[in-house]
């Protein structure tokens, strides 16, 4: 009950009025409300104005004196528009993030470091998350999550394998791959 969906014309954006009705249904009144939508809508730019795939504000807060206030905020942005956004992605830090996504990114390959000992290389989320599964149901621990997608390179195949092979945890390696999406002698050549 305390979660607030408001739908809306994406091109358009939110309707004054609906941003107005969430504002009270946080509990603001009056002119705080009005406030509150101000801040909603600066939100609600934002996001468009960044290409962000996720803005999460927690907390959204009142201070004494009815004005509200972002105190913390979650930002993703969409890794399409790395293109326009170039200001935003020369922010990004690296220094925590893992070393094997991030050569993932370098060749456009979408990977998750797991805690498990049998790597996976896949095409498509669906397959991998079931891969995953089936990993799990007979008793394994899936490594990684990582996808080649329908249209990879010999190239990134082959950069596939050696990030899988860079994990000293991984003990076996499961290729799944369906022909019907990819093309499996580039799959062949690049292991």
């Amino acid at each position: 009950e305390d979660i607030y969906a408001l739908p809306m014309d994406g091109r358009e954006g939110p309707r004054r009025s609906d941003v107005v009705d969430l504002a009270r249904r946080f509990g603001c009144v009056g002119e705080e409300a009005e406030q509150a939508a101000d801040e909603v809508e600066k939100i609600y730019r934002l996001f468009v104005a960044l290409d962000c795939a996720q803005v999460e504000i927690n907390p959204f807060a009142q201070t004494p004196d009815g004005h509200a206030v972002v105190c913390d905020a979650k930002l993703n942005f969409d890794d399409n528009a790395r293109f326009r956004q170039k200001n935003v992605f020369d922010l990004e830090d690296t220094a925590e993030s893992d070393t094997r996504e991030l050569e993932a990114t370098k060749w456009d390959l979408n990977y998750v470091g797991l805690d498990g000992n049998i790597g996976c290389l896949v095409n498509g989320a669906g397959l991998a998350m079931v891969t995953m599964d089936i990993i799990k149901l007979y008793g394994g621990k899936p490594a990684n999550f990582l996808d080649v997608g329908g249209s990879a390179t010999t190239q990134q195949v082959t950069h596939a394998f050696k990030i899988l092979t860079s994990d000293s945890s991984v003990q076996a390696i499961l290729v799944n791959i369906f022909g019907g999406i990819m093309r499996c002698d580039v799959i062949v050549e690049g292991i």
